[in-house]
Protein backbone atom coordinates (compact mmCIF):
# COMPACT_ATOMS: atom_id res chain seq x y z
CA UNK A 1 0.00 0.00 0.00
CA UNK A 2 1.40 3.36 -0.99
CA UNK A 3 1.24 6.94 0.20
CA UNK A 4 -1.97 7.57 -1.76
CA UNK A 5 -3.71 4.76 0.13
CA UNK A 6 -2.46 6.17 3.44
CA UNK A 7 -3.87 9.59 2.65
CA UNK A 8 -7.19 8.11 1.56
CA UNK A 9 -7.48 6.11 4.78
CA UNK A 10 -6.58 9.21 6.82
CA UNK A 11 -9.25 11.17 4.96
CA UNK A 12 -11.84 8.49 5.79
CA UNK A 13 -10.84 8.55 9.44
CA UNK A 14 -11.14 12.34 9.40
CA UNK A 15 -14.62 12.11 7.92
CA UNK A 16 -15.68 9.66 10.61
CA UNK A 17 -14.31 11.97 13.30
CA UNK A 18 -16.13 14.97 11.84
CA UNK A 19 -19.38 13.03 11.82
CA UNK A 20 -19.42 12.72 15.61
CA UNK A 21 -18.37 15.94 17.30
CA UNK A 22 -19.98 15.21 20.63
CA UNK A 23 -16.99 13.27 21.99
CA UNK A 24 -14.60 16.02 20.97
CA UNK A 25 -16.83 18.75 22.46
CA UNK A 26 -17.33 16.83 25.70
CA UNK A 27 -13.86 15.38 26.24
CA UNK A 28 -11.47 16.73 23.60
CA UNK A 29 -8.67 19.25 23.97
CA UNK A 30 -10.30 22.56 22.99
CA UNK A 31 -7.10 24.48 23.57
CA UNK A 32 -5.50 23.26 20.36
CA UNK A 33 -7.96 25.28 18.27
CA UNK A 34 -8.17 28.97 17.54
CA UNK A 35 -10.95 31.42 16.69
CA UNK A 36 -10.55 30.73 12.96
CA UNK A 37 -9.56 27.06 12.89
CA UNK A 38 -11.01 24.09 14.76
CA UNK A 39 -8.59 21.17 15.20
CA UNK A 40 -10.21 17.78 15.72
CA UNK A 41 -7.67 15.17 16.91
CA UNK A 42 -7.60 12.00 14.81
CA UNK A 43 -5.66 8.97 15.99
CA UNK A 44 -3.35 7.58 13.33
CA UNK A 45 -4.30 4.05 12.28
CA UNK A 46 -1.52 1.59 11.40
CA UNK A 47 -2.19 0.44 7.88
CA UNK A 48 -1.56 -3.21 6.89
CA UNK A 49 1.09 -3.88 4.28
CA UNK A 50 3.12 -6.74 2.83
CA UNK A 51 6.81 -6.85 3.63
CA UNK A 52 9.47 -9.19 2.25
CA UNK A 53 11.41 -11.04 4.99
CA UNK A 54 15.09 -10.96 4.08
CA UNK A 55 16.24 -13.25 6.88
CA UNK A 56 17.94 -16.42 5.67
CA UNK A 57 16.49 -18.83 8.20
CA UNK A 58 13.45 -19.35 10.38
CA UNK A 59 11.08 -17.88 7.87
CA UNK A 60 7.79 -19.27 6.84
CA UNK A 61 8.06 -22.32 4.63
CA UNK A 62 11.78 -22.90 5.19
CA UNK A 63 12.75 -26.47 6.15
CA UNK A 64 16.05 -28.31 6.17
CA UNK A 65 18.25 -27.21 3.36
CA UNK A 66 15.85 -24.46 2.50
CA UNK A 67 13.19 -26.92 1.33
CA UNK A 68 9.98 -27.47 3.30
CA UNK A 69 9.26 -31.06 4.38
CA UNK A 70 5.80 -32.62 4.36
CA UNK A 71 4.04 -32.18 7.70
CA UNK A 72 6.66 -29.74 8.96
CA UNK A 73 4.96 -27.17 11.33
CA UNK A 74 5.38 -23.47 10.80
CA UNK A 75 6.96 -22.01 13.92
CA UNK A 76 5.84 -18.56 14.93
CA UNK A 77 8.43 -15.91 15.53
CA UNK A 78 9.27 -15.18 19.16
CA UNK A 79 6.95 -12.55 20.59
CA UNK A 80 4.09 -13.29 18.18
CA UNK A 81 0.75 -14.66 19.26
CA UNK A 82 -1.90 -13.65 21.79
CA UNK A 83 0.18 -13.82 24.95
CA UNK A 84 -0.77 -11.48 27.76
CA UNK A 85 1.44 -8.50 28.21
CA UNK A 86 1.59 -5.29 30.20
CA UNK A 87 -0.44 -2.41 28.82
CA UNK A 88 1.55 0.35 27.18
CA UNK A 89 2.09 3.57 29.07
CA UNK A 90 2.68 5.93 26.18
CA UNK A 91 -0.15 7.65 24.31
CA UNK A 92 -0.87 6.94 20.70
CA UNK A 93 0.25 9.24 17.96
CA UNK A 94 -2.34 11.78 16.76
CA UNK A 95 -2.86 14.04 13.82
CA UNK A 96 -5.53 16.72 13.45
CA UNK A 97 -8.37 17.30 11.08
CA UNK A 98 -8.80 21.05 10.65
CA UNK A 99 -12.08 22.74 9.80
CA UNK A 100 -13.07 26.39 9.71
CA UNK A 101 -15.95 27.65 11.90
CA UNK A 102 -18.36 27.59 8.96
CA UNK A 103 -17.70 23.89 8.39
CA UNK A 104 -17.87 23.28 12.15
CA UNK A 105 -21.31 24.96 12.24
CA UNK A 106 -22.57 22.72 9.43
CA UNK A 107 -21.28 19.61 11.17
CA UNK A 108 -22.79 20.64 14.49
CA UNK A 109 -26.13 21.35 12.80
CA UNK A 110 -26.07 17.83 11.41
CA UNK A 111 -24.86 16.22 14.62
CA UNK A 112 -27.46 17.91 16.87
CA UNK A 113 -30.29 18.32 14.37
CA UNK A 114 -30.15 22.13 14.41
CA UNK A 115 -31.14 24.51 11.64
CA UNK A 116 -30.39 28.07 12.70
CA UNK A 117 -30.65 30.61 9.87
CA UNK A 118 -29.40 33.99 11.09
CA UNK A 119 -31.14 37.18 9.97
CA UNK A 120 -29.26 39.97 8.28
CA UNK A 121 -29.80 43.35 9.91
CA UNK A 122 -27.31 46.08 8.99
CA UNK A 123 -27.28 47.23 5.35
CA UNK A 124 -23.64 47.28 4.36
CA UNK A 125 -23.87 47.51 0.59
CA UNK A 126 -26.25 48.25 -2.25
CA UNK A 127 -25.58 45.91 -5.13
CA UNK A 128 -26.59 46.82 -8.67
CA UNK A 129 -28.49 44.00 -10.31
CA UNK A 130 -29.89 43.64 -13.83
CA UNK A 131 -31.17 46.68 -15.74
CA UNK A 132 -34.79 45.97 -14.90
CA UNK A 133 -35.85 49.31 -13.37
CA UNK A 134 -36.69 52.46 -15.34
CA UNK A 135 -36.71 56.16 -14.53
CA UNK A 136 -37.75 59.38 -16.29
CA UNK A 137 -34.16 60.66 -16.53
CA UNK A 138 -30.82 59.16 -17.36
CA UNK A 139 -27.99 59.00 -19.89
CA UNK A 140 -29.18 58.90 -23.51
CA UNK A 141 -27.39 55.60 -23.97
CA UNK A 142 -29.72 53.93 -21.48
CA UNK A 143 -32.95 55.03 -23.23
CA UNK A 144 -35.36 52.10 -23.25
CA UNK A 145 -36.45 52.28 -26.90
CA UNK A 146 -39.04 49.55 -26.55
CA UNK A 147 -40.70 51.25 -23.58
CA UNK A 148 -40.53 54.61 -25.39
CA UNK A 149 -42.28 53.17 -28.44
CA UNK A 150 -44.92 51.35 -26.37
CA UNK A 151 -45.82 54.51 -24.48
CA UNK A 152 -46.13 56.51 -27.70
CA UNK A 153 -48.20 53.80 -29.32
CA UNK A 154 -50.44 53.56 -26.28
CA UNK A 155 -51.11 57.30 -26.48
CA UNK A 156 -51.81 57.02 -30.20
CA UNK A 157 -54.33 54.27 -29.62
CA UNK A 158 -55.93 56.22 -26.81
CA UNK A 159 -56.36 59.41 -28.86
CA UNK A 160 -57.12 57.99 -32.31
CA UNK A 161 -60.74 57.68 -33.44
CA UNK A 162 -62.92 56.95 -36.46
CA UNK A 163 -63.06 60.35 -38.21
CA UNK A 164 -65.65 59.27 -40.79
CA UNK A 165 -68.03 58.26 -38.02
CA UNK A 166 -67.71 61.69 -36.37
CA UNK A 167 -68.28 63.49 -39.69
CA UNK A 168 -71.58 61.68 -40.06
CA UNK A 169 -72.77 63.58 -37.00
CA UNK A 170 -72.53 66.79 -39.02
CA UNK A 171 -75.10 65.39 -41.47
CA UNK A 172 -77.85 65.26 -38.87
CA UNK A 173 -80.55 67.75 -39.84
CA UNK A 174 -80.24 71.03 -37.92
CA UNK A 175 -77.12 69.90 -35.94
CA UNK A 176 -74.38 72.47 -35.45
CA UNK A 177 -70.77 71.99 -34.38
CA UNK A 178 -71.52 72.01 -30.65
CA UNK A 179 -74.28 69.42 -30.97
CA UNK A 180 -72.13 67.14 -33.12
CA UNK A 181 -69.25 67.49 -30.66
CA UNK A 182 -71.50 66.69 -27.67
CA UNK A 183 -72.87 63.61 -29.45
CA UNK A 184 -69.39 62.30 -30.30
CA UNK A 185 -68.05 62.75 -26.77
CA UNK A 186 -71.15 61.11 -25.40
CA UNK A 187 -70.20 58.08 -27.47
CA UNK A 188 -66.74 58.05 -25.90
CA UNK A 189 -64.94 59.31 -28.99
CA UNK A 190 -61.72 61.18 -27.96
CA UNK A 191 -62.30 64.03 -30.41
CA UNK A 192 -61.73 67.73 -29.76
CA UNK A 193 -64.20 70.50 -30.59
CA UNK A 194 -61.57 72.09 -32.81
CA UNK A 195 -61.41 68.93 -34.92
CA UNK A 196 -65.24 68.93 -35.32
CA UNK A 197 -65.19 72.65 -36.22
CA UNK A 198 -62.51 72.08 -38.88
CA UNK A 199 -64.47 69.16 -40.32
CA UNK A 200 -67.66 71.32 -40.44
CA UNK A 201 -65.82 74.14 -42.22
CA UNK A 202 -64.44 71.70 -44.80
CA UNK A 203 -67.91 70.22 -45.46
CA UNK A 204 -69.49 73.68 -45.77
CA UNK A 205 -66.86 74.69 -48.29
CA UNK A 206 -67.30 71.50 -50.27
CA UNK A 207 -71.13 71.66 -50.27
CA UNK A 208 -71.48 75.44 -50.58
CA UNK A 209 -74.05 75.60 -47.77
CA UNK A 210 -74.01 75.80 -43.95
CA UNK A 211 -73.44 72.51 -42.14
CA UNK A 212 -76.79 72.87 -40.34
CA UNK A 213 -78.50 72.51 -43.71
CA UNK A 214 -77.07 69.02 -44.26
CA UNK A 215 -79.86 66.56 -43.61
CA UNK A 216 -78.76 63.00 -44.33
CA UNK A 217 -80.03 61.90 -40.92
CA UNK A 218 -83.15 63.20 -39.25
CA UNK A 219 -81.66 62.60 -35.77
CA UNK A 220 -78.60 61.25 -34.00
CA UNK A 221 -80.57 58.17 -33.00
CA UNK A 222 -81.30 57.45 -36.63
CA UNK A 223 -77.59 57.79 -37.39
CA UNK A 224 -76.68 55.36 -34.62
CA UNK A 225 -79.14 52.81 -35.90
CA UNK A 226 -77.54 52.79 -39.33
CA UNK A 227 -73.84 53.56 -38.81
CA UNK A 228 -71.45 51.43 -36.74
CA UNK A 229 -68.23 52.90 -35.48
CA UNK A 230 -65.08 50.99 -36.52
CA UNK A 231 -62.67 50.16 -33.66
CA UNK A 232 -59.24 51.77 -33.90
CA UNK A 233 -57.51 48.40 -33.74
CA UNK A 234 -59.39 47.15 -36.82
CA UNK A 235 -58.47 50.21 -38.82
CA UNK A 236 -54.80 50.00 -37.79
CA UNK A 237 -54.63 46.35 -38.81
CA UNK A 238 -56.16 47.27 -42.17
CA UNK A 239 -54.28 50.49 -42.91
CA UNK A 240 -51.24 50.30 -40.66
CA UNK A 241 -49.64 53.23 -38.84
CA UNK A 242 -47.82 55.95 -40.69
CA UNK A 243 -46.34 57.51 -37.56
CA UNK A 244 -46.45 57.35 -33.78
CA UNK A 245 -46.58 60.66 -31.90
CA UNK A 246 -43.74 60.56 -29.36
CA UNK A 247 -43.41 63.00 -26.50
CA UNK A 248 -40.58 63.65 -24.09
CA UNK A 249 -42.66 62.42 -21.18
CA UNK A 250 -42.78 59.02 -22.89
CA UNK A 251 -39.03 58.60 -22.44
CA UNK A 252 -37.89 55.98 -19.97
CA UNK A 253 -34.26 55.22 -19.13
CA UNK A 254 -33.03 51.86 -17.95
CA UNK A 255 -31.49 51.64 -14.48
CA UNK A 256 -30.04 48.65 -12.64
CA UNK A 257 -32.16 47.11 -9.96
CA UNK A 258 -30.85 48.11 -6.54
CA UNK A 259 -30.49 45.16 -4.18
CA UNK A 260 -29.72 45.79 -0.54
CA UNK A 261 -27.17 43.42 0.91
CA UNK A 262 -27.67 42.91 4.63
CA UNK A 263 -24.77 41.74 6.71
CA UNK A 264 -25.54 38.93 9.11
CA UNK A 265 -23.57 40.20 12.06
CA UNK A 266 -23.64 39.26 15.72
CA UNK A 267 -22.21 40.37 19.03
CA UNK A 268 -21.87 37.70 21.70
CA UNK A 269 -21.36 38.79 25.30
CA UNK A 270 -20.03 35.88 27.35
CA UNK A 271 -20.41 36.24 31.12
CA UNK A 272 -18.65 34.05 33.71
CA UNK A 273 -18.87 33.85 37.46
CA UNK A 274 -15.38 34.32 38.92
CA UNK A 275 -16.40 34.17 42.57
CA UNK A 276 -14.66 31.99 45.13
CA UNK A 277 -16.96 29.02 44.59
CA UNK A 278 -16.04 28.70 40.90
CA UNK A 279 -13.22 26.18 41.16
CA UNK A 280 -11.24 24.67 38.28
CA UNK A 281 -13.72 21.93 37.37
CA UNK A 282 -16.57 24.39 37.07
CA UNK A 283 -14.44 26.76 34.97
CA UNK A 284 -13.55 23.93 32.62
CA UNK A 285 -17.24 23.14 32.09
CA UNK A 286 -17.88 26.80 31.22
CA UNK A 287 -15.12 26.73 28.60
CA UNK A 288 -16.36 23.43 27.21
CA UNK A 289 -19.83 24.91 26.59
CA UNK A 290 -18.91 28.43 25.49
CA UNK A 291 -16.04 27.65 23.12
CA UNK A 292 -18.03 25.45 20.67
CA UNK A 293 -20.88 27.98 20.70
CA UNK A 294 -18.43 30.75 19.81
CA UNK A 295 -17.14 28.65 16.91
CA UNK A 296 -20.69 27.85 15.84
CA UNK A 297 -21.85 31.47 15.75
CA UNK A 298 -18.62 32.55 14.03
CA UNK A 299 -19.43 30.05 11.29
CA UNK A 300 -23.07 31.10 11.04
CA UNK A 301 -22.62 34.87 10.78
CA UNK A 302 -20.80 37.06 8.28
CA UNK A 303 -19.24 39.06 11.10
CA UNK A 304 -19.02 38.08 14.76
CA UNK A 305 -17.69 40.07 17.69
CA UNK A 306 -17.15 38.60 21.14
CA UNK A 307 -17.02 40.48 24.44
CA UNK A 308 -16.10 38.83 27.72
CA UNK A 309 -17.29 39.80 31.19
CA UNK A 310 -16.31 38.21 34.51
CA UNK A 311 -17.74 39.01 37.88
CA UNK A 312 -17.68 38.26 41.55
CA UNK A 313 -19.46 40.92 43.58
CA UNK A 314 -18.37 43.41 40.87
CA UNK A 315 -18.00 42.94 37.11
CA UNK A 316 -15.28 43.90 34.65
CA UNK A 317 -14.46 43.21 31.00
CA UNK A 318 -11.52 40.99 30.03
CA UNK A 319 -10.06 39.42 26.90
CA UNK A 320 -10.79 35.84 25.88
CA UNK A 321 -7.67 34.32 27.44
CA UNK A 322 -8.37 35.94 30.81
CA UNK A 323 -12.03 34.96 30.62
CA UNK A 324 -11.27 31.24 30.78
CA UNK A 325 -8.09 31.45 32.84
CA UNK A 326 -8.76 33.99 35.57
CA UNK A 327 -8.63 32.56 39.09
CA UNK A 328 -11.68 32.58 41.36
CA UNK A 329 -12.19 34.69 44.45
CA UNK A 330 -14.62 36.98 46.21
CA UNK A 331 -18.38 37.00 46.67
CA UNK A 332 -21.15 36.84 44.08
CA UNK A 333 -23.52 39.45 42.68
CA UNK A 334 -24.62 38.37 39.22
CA UNK A 335 -26.53 41.58 38.51
CA UNK A 336 -23.22 43.47 38.38
CA UNK A 337 -22.42 41.54 35.19
CA UNK A 338 -25.76 42.35 33.55
CA UNK A 339 -25.33 46.02 34.40
CA UNK A 340 -22.06 45.95 32.45
CA UNK A 341 -23.66 43.91 29.65
CA UNK A 342 -26.32 46.60 29.32
CA UNK A 343 -23.59 49.20 28.74
CA UNK A 344 -21.73 47.00 26.24
CA UNK A 345 -24.70 46.20 24.01
CA UNK A 346 -25.50 49.89 23.64
CA UNK A 347 -22.51 49.94 21.27
CA UNK A 348 -24.39 47.49 19.03
CA UNK A 349 -27.85 48.86 18.06
CA UNK A 350 -30.38 46.05 18.08
CA UNK A 351 -31.82 47.09 14.71
CA UNK A 352 -28.37 46.50 13.18
CA UNK A 353 -26.90 43.69 15.27
CA UNK A 354 -27.98 40.25 16.38
CA UNK A 355 -27.23 39.95 20.08
CA UNK A 356 -26.53 36.97 22.32
CA UNK A 357 -25.91 37.11 26.06
CA UNK A 358 -24.48 33.86 27.44
CA UNK A 359 -23.85 33.64 31.17
CA UNK A 360 -22.49 30.74 33.24
CA UNK A 361 -21.82 29.98 36.87
CA UNK A 362 -22.68 27.63 39.68
CA UNK A 363 -26.09 29.29 40.31
CA UNK A 364 -24.97 30.74 43.62
CA UNK A 365 -25.98 34.38 44.08
CA UNK A 366 -26.26 36.80 46.95
CA UNK A 367 -29.60 37.32 48.67
CA UNK A 368 -32.48 38.23 46.36
CA UNK A 369 -30.22 39.64 43.64
CA UNK A 370 -31.64 37.27 40.98
CA UNK A 371 -35.29 38.20 41.43
CA UNK A 372 -34.77 41.86 42.34
CA UNK A 373 -32.15 42.78 39.72
CA UNK A 374 -30.99 40.06 37.31
CA UNK A 375 -34.37 39.03 35.93
CA UNK A 376 -35.52 42.65 35.34
CA UNK A 377 -32.21 43.34 33.57
CA UNK A 378 -32.60 40.26 31.36
CA UNK A 379 -36.09 41.44 30.42
CA UNK A 380 -34.89 44.94 29.57
CA UNK A 381 -31.83 44.00 27.49
CA UNK A 382 -32.92 43.35 23.90
CA UNK A 383 -31.25 40.19 22.63
CA UNK A 384 -31.92 37.31 20.28
CA UNK A 385 -31.19 35.00 23.18
CA UNK A 386 -30.35 35.12 26.87
CA UNK A 387 -28.85 31.88 28.13
CA UNK A 388 -27.66 30.76 31.55
CA UNK A 389 -25.54 27.63 32.03
CA UNK A 390 -25.38 26.18 35.52
CA UNK A 391 -22.12 24.31 36.17
CA UNK A 392 -22.43 22.17 39.28
CA UNK A 393 -20.29 19.00 39.21
CA UNK A 394 -22.15 16.27 41.04
CA UNK A 395 -25.49 18.04 40.96
CA UNK A 396 -26.98 21.25 42.33
CA UNK A 397 -25.92 22.61 45.70
CA UNK A 398 -28.58 23.64 48.25
CA UNK A 399 -27.81 27.35 47.85
CA UNK A 400 -27.58 27.21 44.02
CA UNK A 401 -30.92 28.86 43.18
CA UNK A 402 -30.16 31.25 40.33
CA UNK A 403 -30.90 28.89 37.41
CA UNK A 404 -34.16 27.73 39.00
CA UNK A 405 -35.30 31.29 39.67
CA UNK A 406 -34.53 32.41 36.10
CA UNK A 407 -36.30 29.37 34.70
CA UNK A 408 -39.36 29.88 36.90
CA UNK A 409 -39.64 33.55 35.91
CA UNK A 410 -38.64 33.43 32.22
CA UNK A 411 -38.85 29.77 31.23
CA UNK A 412 -41.83 30.35 28.93
CA UNK A 413 -40.08 33.11 26.97
CA UNK A 414 -38.84 32.11 23.51
CA UNK A 415 -35.62 34.09 23.93
CA UNK A 416 -34.41 32.61 27.23
CA UNK A 417 -32.67 29.27 27.74
CA UNK A 418 -31.43 27.59 30.91
CA UNK A 419 -29.10 24.59 30.75
CA UNK A 420 -27.39 22.54 33.43
CA UNK A 421 -24.01 20.83 33.15
CA UNK A 422 -22.73 18.55 35.90
CA UNK A 423 -20.14 16.66 33.85
CA UNK A 424 -18.55 16.82 30.38
CA UNK A 425 -21.11 14.35 29.02
CA UNK A 426 -23.82 17.01 29.56
CA UNK A 427 -22.13 19.55 27.29
CA UNK A 428 -23.73 18.62 23.96
CA UNK A 429 -27.18 18.59 25.55
CA UNK A 430 -26.55 22.05 26.99
CA UNK A 431 -25.41 23.40 23.62
CA UNK A 432 -28.49 21.91 21.98
CA UNK A 433 -30.78 23.42 24.62
CA UNK A 434 -29.35 26.89 24.02
CA UNK A 435 -29.04 26.91 20.24
CA UNK A 436 -32.34 25.15 19.58
CA UNK A 437 -34.11 27.80 21.69
CA UNK A 438 -32.73 30.49 19.38
CA UNK A 439 -33.65 28.52 16.25
CA UNK A 440 -37.19 27.87 17.47
CA UNK A 441 -37.64 31.52 18.38
CA UNK A 442 -36.62 32.66 14.89
CA UNK A 443 -39.55 32.89 12.48
CA UNK A 444 -37.27 31.93 9.58
CA UNK A 445 -35.70 28.89 11.15
CA UNK A 446 -36.63 25.72 12.93
CA UNK A 447 -34.75 23.25 15.05
CA UNK A 448 -35.47 19.60 15.39
CA UNK A 449 -33.95 16.29 16.18
CA UNK A 450 -32.17 15.29 19.34
CA UNK A 451 -28.76 16.02 20.73
CA UNK A 452 -26.04 13.43 20.80
CA UNK A 453 -26.18 10.86 23.56
CA UNK A 454 -24.98 12.12 26.88
CA UNK A 455 -26.02 13.08 30.34
CA UNK A 456 -28.13 16.04 31.30
CA UNK A 457 -31.79 16.73 30.91
CA UNK A 458 -33.63 19.16 28.66
CA UNK A 459 -36.66 21.02 29.89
Amino acid sequence: MGLTDDRERFREVGEERRGDLSEFISHGDLGGSGPDRVKIPVKIVDLPEFEYDKREAGGVGQGQGGQPQPGQPVDPEPGDGDEDGDPGEEGGEHEYYEMDPEEFARELDEALGLDLEPKGKRVVEEVEGDFTDTARAGPRGTLDVDEFFKRGLKRHLATDFDGEYVREGLFVAGADVDEAFAWARGKGVPVSRAWVADAAATLAEERGEPVMALDRWESFDALDDEVEREPVSHRIRREGIDSVPFRREDERFRHPEVIEKRERNVVVVNVRDASGSMRETKRELVERVFTPMDWYLTGKYDAAEFRYVVHDAEAWEVDREEFFGIQSGGGTRISSAYELVEEIVEEYPYNEWNRYVFAAGDSENSGSDTTDSVIPLMESIDANLHAYVETQPGGAAPNARHADEVENALGDADDVAVARVSEPADVTDAIYEILSTEAEGDGDATAGGAAADGGGERR
